[in-house]
């Protein structure tokens, strides 16, 4: 039996009732009370003194102003995100940025690595929602915020788990295989392709088993299990270099053994992470 999901940006997500989305006056009367994620130019947000999340209530703030972006309820409370612009430069909204000190701020990938899980998943929803709504301000065209699927895969000959690694990444690092869906492509077609593009191994079944939002800017990250040919690993594309590990050695890795020397994983954010510990748990068969 696969393993529930532990990974980042998934429990205790907001409701997102989408009903009151363009009822103004309904918004303007929650955010009174409603909470406000604050989010830079560089998708950063605000701590308090203890590195938690610092969400203001709405009035604190002042009136609800008309660029705030509902992001949900949590019960009753109405949570908000507000894009502060960054203070270097001269942000849109000034007022609110003079309340939030430019060393007081914290990226998405290091709260999601301290923070609760539904403080996480609401800064996440802020950062991606902000960023498309950076890139779209002046286009003068109506579009919906967009979401880019990619494949991560889990690919396993029976007894060994293939994993690769980016020349940018730490040293001794590897990952799960991923890749973007292109068009027309099935997922499963896609998982197929990628791994052959980035390995040279063939893929002979693949099945889906969860998937992650993934704000860096806008992924949605679907996990698969592959089986695969026992091939022998060749890297190309984007990858430096791709190998079949035993389950010994990501045991060991999983356990921390391998902190000075031999293999590094993936963060406990990520669903590669996951996706790694469900196969060495030998949780995993593709159908």
């Amino acid at each position: 039996m696969t393993p529930a999901p532990r990974f980042a940006f998934v429990e205790d997500a907001l409701e997102r009732a989408d009903h009151l989305r363009d009822q103004d006056e309904a918004l303007r009367t929650l955010w009174r009370n409603g909470r406000v994620l604050r989010v830079d130019a560089e998708g950063r947000t605000c701590v308090d003194a203890q590195g938690g999340l610092d969400a203001p209530i709405g009035m604190t703030l002042g009136e609800w102003p008309a660029d705030a972006v509902f992001l949900g309820l949590r019960g009753d409370e109405a949570w908000f995100a507000l894009d502060i612009g960054d203070a270097a430069s001269g942000p849109e909204s000034a007022p609110f940025e003079t309340r939030l000190p430019r060393d007081g701020r914290i990226d998405l990938r290091s709260a999601a690595a301290h923070w609760p899980a539904f403080d996480a998943t609401a800064f996440a929803q802020a950062r991606a929602v902000l960023h498309w709504r950076r890139r779209h301000r002046f286009c003068g065209l109506d579009h919906y915020p967009r979401t880019d699927p990619a494949v991560i895969v889990a690919v396993t000959d029976g007894e060994r788990l293939l994993l690769g690694r980016q020349a940018s990444w730490p040293a001794r690092r590897y990952s799960t295989l991923a890749g973007f869906v292109e068009p027309g492509e099935t997922l499963e077609q896609t998982v197929a392709r990628e791994v052959m593009e980035e390995s040279g191994v063939r893929v002979r079944a693949s099945r889906y088993l969860g998937s992650q939002p993934w704000p860096f800017p806008s992924s949605l990250m679907l996990g698969f299990v592959a089986d695969a040919e026992p091939d022998p690993p060749q890297a190309a594309d984007e990858l430096e270099d791709a190998r079949w590990f035993t389950r010994d050695e990501v045991g060991a890795a999983l356990r921390g053994e391998t902190k000075d020397d031999g293999l590094l994983l993936s963060p406990s954010v990520s669903i590669s992470r996951w996706l790694i510990e469900a196969w060495h748990a030998g949780a995993m068969v593709a159908e």
